[in-house]
């Protein structure tokens, strides 16, 4: 996207603040969830899936039983942009 820029240490640290569980992990926002058991856990990646094709931003994760790790950078920057905080704030959505 054209207008997106590379956020600053500060502006990452400002909206880690407001998301709970999430950290700057090698230059991307990071979570861990878990969940009762595997199908729990496809259910909410199939949700997270929804997000990432309706922002055109897709994250880097992975899924092992009922834990799933979720990376988000944005890679035409070089690092966190708002899209990534917007992301992640609608996945903590989901979390309700």
């Amino acid at each position: 996207m054209a207008d997106e820029r590379r956020l600053s240490e500060k502006e990452i640290s400002v909206a880690l603040q407001k998301l709970a569980g999430w950290s700057l992990s090698n230059g991307k926002l990071h979570k861990e969830f878990k969940f009762r058991d595997f199908v729990e856990a496809f259910g909410f990646m199939s949700r997270v899936a929804l997000i990432a094709e309706r922002l055109n931003h897709h994250p880097e994760w992975c899924n092992v039983y009922s834990g799933v790790t979720i990376d988000l950078t944005t890679h035409d920057v070089g690092g966190v942009s708002r899209l990534d905080i917007e992301f992640a704030t609608e996945v903590e959505a989901l979390m309700g």
